[in-house]
């Protein structure tokens, strides 16, 4: 398949509240799209890191600058028969994981078109559902926290992860632990604390939770590997895991025992469907990450979480969660058993507002082959 255009659209999201972790406020989402043009079909993608460099090196402006210089002229020039061909053919780009993964999920979108085939049919996925959470921000007070945790919950969701940094850890998950005992309950330290707060992780045992997802370094694994027998709760490694290499050294090294999977972290479906099969082999549980992504994105998030080896509900909340207004239609809406439906139709099953994209567009650039 030869690529007739590709177009790389600089978008911002307002969101429906700031979102805050131990590192990082953000009060709008921005992003890199990917729409490519082929064969009469149009297909998007979306890069998800934004415009922070709070959880990796890359934002929008990386993105744009390695899809533009090297990606792009790479498709262009390429006759890609498959997703295989397109990792070969951009290979010799070193890191930039989600530049690649933007543009790897156009090219699932067009395949799965040219198929007529959905993208869950595609990577192997069931069940017309997928189970999710929600990831509450830091709040002003433990108080304040239950407060909208329960607003949460109300909505339907079942399970709540706790965004924690030293001094905003213990108390809170003591609150809404206590506020809710029975609740699915799991707190992200977002690579802020070091080995030698392990006496202090420990103190999260009481509370019964699924998962201490990253609490150390985001490069880590070794301290990793020696925080986690300190522990009754199961550590899950998300930040350092890049690849199903990655994954390997961490599970053979006993660093975590659940790893979180985010297809724009690792570069994109493919990896991800490898980093999934390669623990489910072993009995490791994996959950899908969310990096606030679009409709577009979120698209791709719910196919790859219908694979057999999620057994964790998944950060891909609802499209109102995060913002007032979705780019595609319909939007992401929750069941009331807590699980968000996989889109049916061929490629990413979802239809893209194109005239809310141009609303929301702060740059365009259009690439041919030539």
């Amino acid at each position: 398949m030869k690529i007739d255009t590709v177009d790389l659209i600089h978008i911002k999201l307002p969101y429906v509240t700031p979102f805050q972790t131990s590192r990082w406020v953000e009060l709008d989402r921005e992003c890199v799209l990917v729409r490519l043009q082929a064969d009469g079909l149009t297909a998007w993608g979306e890069c998800v890191a934004g415009q922070n460099v709070g959880y990796s090196y890359e934002t929008t402006k990386t993105n744009w600058h390695i899809l533009e210089d090297f990606i792009v002229p790479a498709v262009l020039a390429a006759d890609l028969p498959d997703v295989p061909q397109y990792r070969a053919a951009v290979a010799f780009i070193s890191g930039h994981n989600m530049a690649k993964a933007g543009m790897e999920l156009a090219l699932w979108d067009m395949f799965g078109q040219r198929q007529g085939r959905s993208l869950q049919s595609l990577l192997g996925g069931q069940g017309d559902r997928v189970r999710v959470g929600v990831s509450v921000g830091i709040q002003a007070s433990p108080e304040k926290l239950v407060e909208v945790v329960d607003g949460y919950l109300v909505q339907g969701y079942q399970r709540i992860k706790l965004k924690i940094k030293p001094g905003r850890d213990v108390g809170d998950t003591a609150a809404v632990r206590q506020a809710h005992p029975r609740l699915l309950l799991q707190v992200d330290g977002n690579s802020v604390y070091r080995l030698k707060d392990a006496d202090h992780l420990a103190e999260l045992d009481a509370f019964d939770l699924l998962l201490l997802e990253q609490p150390l370094a985001q490069d880590d694994i070794i301290d990793h590997a020696k925080l986690q027998p300190r522990l009754k709760t199961a550590v899950c490694l998300d930040e350092s895991i890049h690849s199903v290499e990655h994954a390997r050294w961490a599970l053979e090294l006993g660093a975590c025992r659940i790893i979180n999977i985010k297809p724009g972290r690792v570069g994109g479906l493919h990896e991800a469907v490898r980093i999934h099969d390669y623990c489910r082999e072993r009995d490791v549980p994996v959950w899908m990450g969310g990096m606030l992504e679009t409709g577009i994105g979120r698209a791709g998030n719910v196919a790859v979480a219908s694979l057999p080896g999620f057994t964790l509900p998944g950060d891909i909340s609802a499209s109102a969660r995060y913002f007032p207004e979705d780019v595609v239609d319909p939007a992401f809406v929750l069941n009331p058993d807590s699980t968000l439906s996989v889109p049916t139709g061929p490629g990413l099953g979802v239809h893209v507002r194109e005239d809310v994209i141009q609303r929301l567009t702060l740059r365009r650039q259009t690439y041919r082959p030539g």
